[in-house]
């Protein structure tokens, strides 16, 4: 597989409209995938796209704000996973790799932006700490009354995370949307674990502090 056609794959997959066929590969742990990709088996590759393409661009959206920027991040993102995936050290997480390549695009984003973007939070918890998976912002099952109320809290959070430094909005999505551990956040940020924590508090008292007024 070609890079271009890492590019292709990508970017049908981010706008297909029907579900991805059943992969040979779908069984299989993301390190046999790898392996297997590095074995020769090039569809292998279209396995990890299918894997993480939804979750990376949720995760780089949720960061700089832009839909469309996001997509081409995250087909970016795959390109340089297919370049250098003969250099993944195995011992590691696919994942977290997958990740740190991510967050490196979307900073430097962020950086090259003349305004500060938009940062999407899909929810506000009383207890940050109790928590152990990524926030839930939507539930179908809640009355069209508690919808509306989620929406509007929602368009609160959107106009008030845009105050919060790059380095805190950062640690905060990896935690409270993607659901990652506070060391899994320390390897794809390149921090140690108490720069990881006291960002992550800086951040959900920051946000909170600013978004407190506008609450019932």
């Amino acid at each position: 597989m070609s890079e271009r056609d890492v590019t292709l794959v990508a970017h049908a997959s981010l706008r297909a409209t029907r579900p991805t066929p059943a992969s040979a590969f779908a069984d299989l742990d993301d390190s046999h995938v790898v392996q297997a990709f590095l074995d020769g088996q090039s569809r292998a590759f279209d396995e990890l796209v299918t894997r993480y393409q939804a979750r990376l661009l949720n995760f780089i959206y949720r960061t700089i704000g832009d839909r469309e920027r996001a997509e081409d991040l995250v087909q970016e993102v795959f390109i340089r996973i297919y370049r250098h995936l003969h250099r993944f050290d195995q011992t590691k997480k696919f994942s977290t790799w997958a990740y740190t390549i991510a967050s490196n695009l979307a900073k430097n984003e962020l950086r090259n932006r003349s305004r500060n973007p938009l940062v999407l939070f899909q929810a506000i918890k009383k207890h940050w700490e109790a928590d152990h998976r990524p926030l839930q912002f939507e539930d179908s099952s809640s009355r069209p009354d508690d919808m509306y109320h989620k929406r509007h809290l929602r368009s609160l959070v959107e106009q008030s995370v845009e105050q919060l430094p790059e380095h805190h909005r950062v640690v905060f999505v990896l935690r409270e949307l993607e659901g990652k551990t506070y060391e899994e956040i320390a390897e794809i940020t390149g921090c140690n674990l108490g720069t990881v924590k006291s960002r992550l508090n800086r951040a959900r008292n920051s946000f909170a502090a600013i978004i407190a007024p506008h609450l019932d």
